[in-house]
């Protein structure tokens, strides 16, 4: 058996708005686009998540909601700005085979580089930019078994090039 991370960067977030903290800033124009462009890839190429399990900020939340998954989610505080550790810890708590983590750099993008056995040949994998989406597979029947440098990198997408920025 093997157990499937979809590995998600919030959508393009919002600077310029009134909001009273970073953790509530919501998605722009361009973010509101980028995630259902995100969620099409996904389904156009078979990955869709059994399990979700996000930061509880506005802009993961809204591009959770702008994917029109259908998956049941989980919105945790501790995976707001979350190291790679936390994220590995809260990864092995999974129980479903296909789970979809959204988070936020530069914790996901360390997460990205820390699990895979080796990285995928894109360009912008490094800096994992808005939107960023890294489909991994492990050769583990059970999230528990998770460890660091083991998955296989089946995909990786960002948002501009799906929509052809």
């Amino acid at each position: 058996m093997t157990c499937t991370l979809i590995l998600t960067r919030h959508a393009k977030s919002a600077w310029d708005t009134n909001v009273p903290s970073d953790h509530a800033r919501p998605l722009n124009k361009r973010g509101r686009r980028s995630a259902p462009a995100i969620a099409a890839w996904l389904k156009e190429c078979g990955y869709l998540p059994d399990q979700v399990i996000s930061s509880s900020s506005q802009r993961t939340r809204e591009t959770w909601e702008l994917m029109g998954l259908d998956a049941p989610a989980a919105f945790t505080e501790r995976l707001y700005h979350a190291n790679s550790d936390i994220m590995f810890k809260a990864l092995s708590e999974a129980e479903q085979p296909c789970v979809m983590m959204i988070g936020h750099n530069p914790g996901i993008a360390a997460f990205a580089h820390s699990i895979v056995a080796s990285p995928p040949d894109h360009s912008r994998f490094d800096d994992y930019p808005t939107g960023a989406t890294l489909v991994v597979r492990f050769a583990i029947d059970t999230w528990r078994d998770l460890a660091w440098s083991s998955g296989n990198v089946i995909d990786f997408a960002v948002p501009r090039e799906l929509l052809g920025e």
